[in-house]
């Protein structure tokens, strides 16, 4: 039980502490990345491969070097040890203050503060939205982040450890620094965004389910969440984030989806759920969703794992 113990303690530690202000391990993961990148990157999806190929591996030996110390090491040090890790990869209680956060400017009125909070949450321009654009934007970036910040660590912790728990982080990371759709990184960038997708498959879909269960928390229907999870999730250029969004839809009661600028590109999204647009008041409730759908995350997973040792060990007895 040291693997789960240790998960459930660093998601402990997360919602007390939270991310640190200064020397985050992510990102000294992003500056050791950023300074490989500046030494390989071409115009290539080769050379993207090769980067995105060399840091995974590199964090996934890592969180290899650092078990095997675990494993060497008494029972209550290899449950720190993952404890640890599990809170540097965690983001679940950042995502909810600066969600709160957005939500202390813009239920006032102070559009200007929201402008300027808004880029700690997502890469939209935020210089021409009103209060209710940027309630979607918060909304929407609180439901994608919901997996990739919390479910999709978790679940990969889950099922490979400390090694899973790191590899995946470093996954994300990348698709967050050479991911996106820009002249520099079309190619070099393919690679990353691809794994990224991959990672995220099963845990979105799984924050989604989540979502329709934990609904009645803010005054959802489980049975109408998931309905909007089915018809809109796929609707979304994203493989993974539709369901996630089309899951808070669901449940908040809300529509989120529209036009979205990013520095000079425009992206025009689908509408995602049947109910009003999203405005300040519907944060709050979306922040409140996203910490109950990590919780019941990390009992399926964690729980899950344990269930499924637990079956081996049966199973080996028999024999």
């Amino acid at each position: 039980m040291t693997i789960e113990t240790g998960l459930f303690a660093g998601l402990v530690l997360d919602t007390l502490v939270g991310d640190p202000k200064r020397g985050h391990p992510v990102a000294g993961f992003g500056r050791a990345a950023a300074a490989l990148e500046r030494r390989l990157y071409r115009d290539s999806v080769a050379r993207g491969a090769m980067f995105t190929a060399a840091s995974v591996l590199g964090a996934a030996g890592l969180g290899a070097a650092v078990d095997a110390v675990g494993r060497r090491a008494a029972a209550p040090g290899r449950v720190l040890l993952t404890a640890a890790a599990t809170w540097a990869v965690l983001g679940g209680t950042s995502l909810g203050r600066e969600g709160l956060a957005m939500a202390v400017a813009l239920e006032p009125g102070d559009v200007e503060a929201a402008r300027r909070r808004l880029p700690h949450l997502c890469g939209r321009d935020p210089s021409a939205l009103d209060a209710k654009e940027l309630a979607r934007a918060t909304v929407e970036s609180i439901a994608e982040n919901t997996s990739d910040a919390a479910v999709a660590p978790l679940f990969w912790g889950a099922v490979f450890g400390v090694p899973g728990l790191l590899a995946y982080r470093a996954v994300n990371t990348l698709d967050a620094m050479v991911g996106h759709r820009s002249p520099r990184y079309l190619r070099f960038g393919w690679a990353a965004a691809r794994l990224d997708d991959a990672a995220n498959w099963v845990p979105a879909r799984l924050t989604g389910v989540l979502t329709a269960v934990c609904a009645p928390l803010v005054g959802g229907s489980p049975r109408a969440t998931y309905a909007v999870l089915r018809r809109d999730g796929a609707a979304h250029p994203s493989p993974n984030a539709g369901r996630c969004e089309a899951a808070f839809a669901g449940a908040l009661g809300v529509r989120l989806g529209g036009v979205n600028v990013y520095g000079s590109r425009v992206e025009h999204r689908p509408e995602l759920g049947d109910g009003h647009a999203a405005e300040p008041r519907d944060i709050r409730r979306a922040v409140r969703l996203s910490r109950a759908v990590t919780l019941a995350s990390a009992v399926v997973t964690v729980g899950g794992r344990a269930a499924v040792l637990a079956l081996r060990r049966r199973a080996s007895a028999r024999r």
